[in-house]
């Protein structure tokens, strides 16, 4: 692979501007309300129908805004389409960045997607979308139609492991990339945030862009705290512009 490589490590924030409230922002769902932190902890979620109910309606609410890519996502599709080496490294679960144009197989999803549905009993997955009905026609919480198990979006909660593959694949793109953009997480979920660490020792350059500090902004080359949805497309234009001066005089 020639030229640069370009590792965008993304967070909740980064997805705001698309209706879709971040968790440990200034204004964060967690925040406002801390009991919400356990829709997403697994040992609550499979003991208690109330989480089970709750999450569901949650998600329902989300897919409900029919969320779309914001500028942020559209600006990461232009400077993979442009040529420049691009991968994404995402804990979000929303799917945006696929959406907004980036090749599946350039986006790693840590924490998993909310686009399917898996049943904790029996491994059956499925689309979201054939669930989604039965919430719409009453079910609180619907069980697998296979084994009654319990099912759940095919995300990474709190108190399940990381995918070890895909961990082992962002942790290369890590060690590879010469420039790592975190932008708009927090850094203080691991091991997502020890990425960073990995990136930096091996000498890439770290922009951060996110509301507030986080506890890697002292390793940064840059810090930029202004809305992702333009500060991020300006950080990309000028690391394509420099890309293409560097392939032009090589």
């Amino acid at each position: 692979m020639t030229g640069p490589l370009v590792a965008i490590l993304s967070g909740a924030g980064i997805s705001t501007e698309s209706g879709i409230p971040d968790y440990r922002g200034p204004t964060g769902l967690w925040r406002r309300d801390p009991e919400a932190e356990k829709l997403a902890t697994y040992e609550y979620y499979m003991a208690d129908p109330e989480i089970r109910r709750r999450s569901w309606q949650a998600r329902r609410a989300v897919w409900a805004l029919r969320p779309e890519p914001n500028a942020a996502h559209l600006a990461i599709a232009d400077l993979d389409r442009s040529g420049v080496p691009v991968r994404v490294i995402t804990q979000n679960v929303d799917g945006l960045h696929q959406r907004a144009g980036i090749p599946g197989r350039k986006v790693l999803e840590l924490h998993g997607t909310t686009r399917d549905v898996v049943c904790t009993g029996c491994d059956a997955r499925m689309p979201t979308e054939e669930v989604l009905p039965r919430l719409e026609a009453g079910e609180p919480d619907p069980a697998c139609l296979d084994c009654g198990g319990i099912l759940k979006t095919a995300t990474v909660m709190f108190g399940q492991e990381l995918d070890p593959l895909v961990l082992g694949q962002a942790a290369a793109i890590a060690r590879a990339c010469e420039v790592m953009i975190a932008v708009g997480t927090s850094l203080q979920v691991y091991p997502a945030a020890g990425l960073v660490d990995i990136a930096v020792d091996g000498g890439a350059r770290l922009i951060i862009v996110n509301a507030e500090p986080t506890p890697y902004d002292g390793l940064a080359g840059e810090v930029i705290r202004e809305p992702i949805g333009t500060s991020l497309p300006a950080v990309l234009h000028r690391l394509r512009r420099q890309y293409e001066e560097r392939e032009a005089s090589s």
